[in-house]
């Protein structure tokens, strides 16, 4: 600074110097002038000569003084340009990375000691005007080019990766090149060992993490929490849904999976997210190409640094065959560690050459009873007491041995208590076959394992009285059975039924009814002497006693009636009930559990047949009757689907006084089934079995549908009528089946009447007289069948606008016989009309019954007067149809 000072200070003596002598030389030679213009002519003045000469002087001091300032401020600016340049040299040669500059004709202008360090060479082996080319013919010359062509080098160096340089010492160097504006060049060399070798770690690390989470047996996936998006799937998700990683990435579940998946998907992903805890377990079951899966999954909301909720990880297992899947993680080591250290259940990583653990999550500490870092490095026997590590380390080495998969479940002590663990062990080969690392994950399996028992419980146990079901009453008496084999001991069952309940659930309702159910099976239990109590039914108990016998079934028998007849205190009622039972004995009526529990039940139907609160004891005589209708409803389900049942039509007409009269208005529709075996079955046979087994509901259906379609297609538009059954009425919905059925076949809906009988109401009458208003609705007519042949409740023809009354038979036959029959038929006809509901009267079988009916005003009849129940091609001219008609008249 101080030198540049006075470089400053000395440029202005000089110039004050040039500028005094500058005035002194014009001062003189403007006196010579004025001296020279007052001269007298022809006079030479010597100052004058001498004036000249100073101001001479002077001018060449003053140009001498220029040129010595020039020359100063030229070695001024050389002296500064020289420290620029040491400046900028200092700094270029102190950079981490070599630098050589060149112009635009390649010639080498800069070139720093770190290049010149880093490839070995020296100061004195550049010389002037060298290119870049030369220099890198001298790197190649001592082996430091890295066997690149020159233009390779600098159309790679150029590149935005730049170019590696392998060097013999196993240096790697980072060579960038820069073209300038100017035509000329910048290249940076930079020592980029460390770097590499840091990346070659981090990428064994990860291929050392990838391969342990790709073998864990389950499946793994991690979704980003913003948008639902997967960012990572395992090897095991993969083979679970059938599609690779790459297609899942970046999709949300809506993308990926059927509707029924996806719903369950984002119900347990919404219920993981507002868990108190981030975690959330369930059981779903999802749709895999068409094929129901039952999966049981774990979700676990991984946060970052900042606890801030980052991905949500997932994983679940198949568990619908229980099968082990193992898993593969990706992305960056720290995401993996993340999704391995949130894995839930225990997973231990262990080499195999020596036995020593190399990893272990969070869930392992469990297991290892110390934190996961102190178990790195650690063998098992450094861990566990000798006898548990003697376990460990035979069942580590089977699974070594076997190269597969290995699964058992075991008791392992932790801090809270013995807990049962589910154990996976797989074994991870080298690239050359070999074990490598052994992978164990252990899953605490102790709530699933007693949930399980709970179930296996309900599974053969009654859920209201918690006693023994039908199932395990069965077994029970297989149990009996094998004991009593080859002995003389007997035994026997008893079928109880309960009297009362329906009353009961009537009047006090379903609630007290269940209450008391559980006090009789109380009652049972204490009356049963050690006996096996079961609820088979409803409203039915099974019990077995051994003892001799009948004498010892028969006492329990009657101590249990006496038990249960006493009264009842619940809820501060009092309610009153009874048992009838039958009874069978091993070895005299059963050999088997199932026969002894059947004919116990024969006997059973045959007391209460007899009377309430008795006791059957069974006869081989009296289930005749009950196996023929068994083997009868076997028979007729077996037709219904075989389609052997078919239907007869019986006309109805307008009653007049002659057959001939009678103009026929429809049909009734009949069912009838021809069996292979038996021939023709009675409707009074197979209809009361229908109805009891619940088939009339199918058969019913089918009934309606063949009606419709055959009515459809007669020529004239005649009215066709279907019986309905209650149990159609109880279950299922009718009236969608009615409404679907006319649509299908097309039958106008004023064409079908559909005959109930007032069991539709006496059911349940609000939910009956609800499903009537909506079938009338449809347009269809409704008529009330035998009526006068049960309550025949007037409040049911009050509460519903009937279409027609249909009078029983049982009053028509003995209309001429019967004056008090006759006074029926005509108070129902009035009453009828009077309702405004037309009357028909079947089994209508003699002229008189007819001319009867006629005068009395009824509106139709039906019988066999006027055709007998025959197939509809035997009507064929009264529906319209070309073909001949026969009729079977029955005039006598």
């Amino acid at each position: 600074m101080a030198e540049k000072n006075w470089h400053v200070g000395s440029t202005l003596p000089i110039a004050v110097q040039a500028v005094v002598c500058l005035g002194s030389a014009v001062a003189p030679a403007r006196a010579f002038a004025l001296s020279d213009s007052f001269a007298p002519p022809g006079k030479f003045d010597p100052n004058l000569v001498w004036e000249a000469l100073i101001g001479g002087i002077v001018v060449c001091a003053f140009l001498a003084a220029i040129a010595l300032w020039i020359h100063s401020s030229l070695r001024r600016t050389k002296r500064l340009q020289l420290r620029r340049n040491a400046f900028v040299s200092s700094a270029m040669n102190n950079l981490n990375q070599g630098v050589v500059m060149t112009d635009a004709q390649r010639r080498i202008m800069f070139c720093n000691d770190r290049y010149l360090e880093i490839y070995g060479l020296a100061r004195s082996d550049l010389w002037t005007g060298m290119t870049g080319y030369d220099i890198l013919e001298l790197r190649r010359k001592r082996d430091v080019l890295g066997g690149v062509s020159d233009d390779e080098f600098y159309e790679k160096a150029a590149s935005p990766n730049g170019l590696i340089t392998e060097l013999p010492d196993g240096r790697a160097i980072l060579v960038k090149y820069f073209v300038l504006p100017n035509g000329g060049s910048v290249a940076t060399h930079l020592d980029v060992s460390d770097q590499r070798k840091l990346s070659r770690q981090l990428a064994s690390t990860k291929q050392f993490l990838e391969t342990v989470l790709d073998h864990v047996p389950a499946c793994v996936a991690a979704k980003n929490i913003k948008d639902g998006r997967y960012i990572f799937a395992n090897s095991a998700y993969e083979r679970f849904w059938g599609f690779s990683r790459d297609h899942a990435v970046g999709k949300n579940a809506r993308e990926l999976f059927a509707p029924i998946s996806t719903a369950s998907i984002e119900a347990a992903d919404k219920a993981a997210l507002n868990s108190p805890d981030g975690q959330f377990r369930n059981e779903f079951e999802v749709d895999r190409a068409g094929e129901r899966r039952m999966v049981a999954s774990i979700r676990i909301v991984v946060r970052d640094e900042s606890n801030k909720p980052e991905f949500l990880m997932l994983v679940f297992e198949d568990i619908t065959d229980r099968r082990s899947l193992s898993q593969e993680l990706e992305s960056t080591k720290k995401f993996l560690e993340l999704v391995v250290d949130n894995i839930p259940v225990a997973l231990i990583v262990e080499q195999v050459k020596d036995g020593r653990y190399l990893l272990a999550n969070r869930s392992a500490e469990t297991i290892l009873n110390r934190r996961r870092e102190e178990a790195t490095g650690l063998t098992a026997s450094d861990i566990f007491n000798p006898k548990e590590a003697k376990l460990i380390i035979a069942r580590d080495e089977a699974a070594i041995k076997k190269r597969g998969m290995i699964t058992e479940e075991h008791p392992i002590s932790t801090k809270d208590g013995l807990r049962l663990f589910l154990t996976r062990r797989a074994t991870v080969l080298s690239d050359a076959g070999e074990p490598q690392y052994l992978i164990k994950t252990h899953e605490d399996v102790t709530d699933r394992r007693q949930t399980e028992s709970r179930m296996a419980h309900m599974a053969y146990h009654d859920g209201l009285t918690d006693l023994p079901n039908r199932a395990a009453f069965l077994q029970a008496l297989t149990q009996m059975i094998e004991a009593c084999e080859g002995t003389s001991e007997e035994f026997a069952v008893l079928c109880l039924d309960l009297d009362g309940l329906k009353e009961v659930n009537d009047v006090f309702g379903h609630a007290l009814g269940d209450k008391l159910l559980i006090e009789v099976a109380q009652r049972l239990q204490d009356s049963a002497r050690g006996g096996v109590v079961a609820r088979l039914s409803g409203d039915e108990f099974g019990l077995i006693i051994d003892g001799k016998q009948p004498e010892a079934g028969l006492a329990l028998a009657q101590q249990l009636g006496e038990a249960v007849a006493q009264e009842f205190q619940i809820d501060g009622r009092a309610v009153r009930a009874g048992v009838t039972t039958g009874m069978s004995i091993f070895p005299h009526n059963g050999a088997d559990g199932a026969s002894l529990l059947a004919n116990a039940g024969a006997a059973l139907f045959r007391a209460k047949q007899k009377s309430r609160g008795t006791i059957g004891l069974y006869q081989p005589e009296m289930d005749q009757q009950i196996r023929d209708r068994r083997v009868l409803h076997q028979d007729l389900s077996k037709a219904i689907k075989n389609g052997e049942l078919s239907l007869a039509f019986q006309p109805q007409g307008i009653a007049r006084h002659s057959v001939a009269e009678s103009e026929i208005i429809g049909f009734e529709a009949l069912a009838r089934w021809q069996h292979p075996v038996r021939g023709q079955v009675s409707p009074a046979e197979f209809i009361p079995i229908a109805e009891e087994s619940g088939l009339i509901v199918e058969m019913g259906e089918w009934i309606l549908r063949e009606a419709c379609r055959e009515a459809a297609s007669w020529p004239k538009p005649l009215q066709v009528a279907v019986n309905l059954s209650p149990a159609q009425f109880m279950h299922g919905d009718v009236v969608g089946l009615v409404h679907s059925i006319l649509i299908e076949t097309g039958l106008a809906p004023g064409r079908l009447e559909l005959e109930i009988t007032e069991g539709v109401l006496i059911e349940d009458f609000d939910r009956g007289l609800a499903l009537l208003r909506r079938l009338k609705a449809l347009g269809v007519r409704i008529s009330m069948d035998d009526f006068g042949s049960g309550y025949s409740s007037l409040s049911y023809l009050q509460a519903f606008p009937f279409d027609k009354i249909k009078i029983d038979r049982a009053f028509i036959m003995n209309l001429g016989r019967n004056p008090q029959s006759a006074a029926i038929v005509r108070a129902v006809i009035d009453l009828g009309h009077g309702l405004e509901m037309s009357i028909i009267a079947e089994g209508v079988e003699t002229l008189d019954q007819l001319v009867f009916l006629a005068k009395e005003g009824c509106d139709g009849v039906q019988g066999y007067l006027l055709g007998k129940p025959l197939p509809i091609g035997k009507y064929a001219g009264l529906v319209g149809r070309a073909e001949t008609m026969e009729l079977a008249l029955k005039t006598g």
